[in-house]
């Protein structure tokens, strides 16, 4: 899977520079800009239980706040490689003897989105349409349980912890998922003439961040991050 974000990424550069060059010679091109961009996500995991049935969790809202440039590459087209904190996550409620057990998720990423980003006149803006992946990798998190039956409630915090195999001798009180994510994205938008925007994002984690487990041979868990949210923007 890493490999299939690398290809994608190494053809979105071609089909970028390729334009670049294809466009130069006939019609003059903006200037690379600077902006920023935060907004809110709601955040799920996708994926299968440790049985192999399907996975069904609630969504979450979680935010993300970050920079990004945007290069011209040819009319109306921009490479816009960004820099983003996001939190992402998914919470779990499932009946258990004479309870209720929620489970809900926290986890914390550095992004770097490489989108290649059409905006084309509209109005007295721009129309943002835009596509590419995105490579992210865990920094931190945490995992909050709840218990609710006949004696009360009872609740603890664990830290996530990012490792991609799960030993004997690791701390039992931890959660565990791996650090490397990486996935698809397509984004939505309108810029206003005074550089301000908005924009609605879908991503669609491709990488599996279940870590294996020393004590689980026949594990088929799979956890993959997905989810959707809306951002605001603003260009220098």
């Amino acid at each position: 899977m890493k490999t299939s974000i690398l290809l994608i990424t190494a053809a979105m550069l071609f089909t970028t520079s390729t334009m670049r060059a294809q466009t130069t010679a006939t019609a003059p091109l903006g200037k690379t800009s600077f902006g920023f961009r935060a907004g809110v996500n709601f955040q799920n995991f996708n994926g299968k239980n440790s049985d192999g049935s399907a996975m069904k969790n609630n969504l979450v809202t979680r935010w993300n706040a970050g920079i990004n440039l945007e290069i011209p590459v040819a009319t109306d087209f921009n490479f816009q490689p960004g820099l983003l904190f996001t939190t992402k996550g998914a919470m779990k409620k499932q009946d258990i003897s004479g309870g209720t057990m929620t489970a809900t998720v926290n986890l914390s990423y550095i992004e770097l989105p490489l989108n290649l980003v059409y905006k084309p006149l509209l109005g007295t803006g721009h129309l943002i349409l835009g596509f590419g992946p995105y490579v992210a990798y865990g920094i931190g998190g945490n995992a909050k349980y709840s218990v609710i039956d006949s004696s009360g409630s009872n609740n603890r915090t664990e830290k996530v912890q990012y490792k991609s195999k799960v030993e004997a001798g690791d701390r039992t009180d931890r959660t565990y998922f791996k650090g490397f994510d990486a996935g698809a994205n397509l984004m939505f938008g309108y810029e206003f003439s005074n550089r301000l925007s908005f924009q609605l994002n879908v991503q669609l984690g491709l990488v599996n961040i279940n870590p294996s487990y020393y004590n689980i041979p026949n594990d088929k868990s799979v956890v993959k991050n997905t989810g959707f949210g809306l951002s605001l923007g603003y260009r220098l």
